[in-house]
């Protein structure tokens, strides 16, 4: 897979001002507001800043969480996992392997198969119905 590599000054001018806030400064939306919490449709969940495949649809679940949560993504090798500790606790972060974009983070109270819960935020995808 090919690095994308961009300064913030070129992100800045591809994203909005939130989008940019969530993706490169590792921000997070409000629970219950993001675009895709409550999208039921099938099809691929893609990483905003690069368009890499990320989630499929049919990994996607309700978790009550208030934002799209998944368990499991495409292939393994598409996320990254980093230590988190802002916020006085301890969180494992999840980013895009192919551009950096922070997408959320990952919990092990998810469903089987995987036991994990992918918690995204909205602004960290765009999404591709499938036809």
């Amino acid at each position: 897979m090919e690095k994308i590599t961009k300064t913030a000054q070129q992100w800045r001018d591809q994203l909005d001002e939130e989008t940019y806030r969530i993706t490169r400064e590792k921000g997070t939306e409000r629970a219950f507001t993001g675009a895709l919490y409550n999208n039921h449709k099938t099809g691929t969940y893609k990483c905003v800043c690069c368009g890499e495949a990320l989630f499929d649809s049919d990994t996607k679940y309700d978790s009550g969480s208030g934002w799209p949560s998944f368990y499991a993504p495409v292939s393994e090798e598409i996320i990254d996992e980093h230590a988190d500790s802002s916020l006085m606790m301890q969180r494992v972060e999840i980013v895009c392997a192919r551009c950096d974009s922070h997408l959320g983070h990952v919990f092990p109270d998810g469903p089987q198969p995987t036991g994990l819960r992918y918690c995204v935020n909205s602004a960290s995808l765009t999404f591709e119905e499938k036809k």
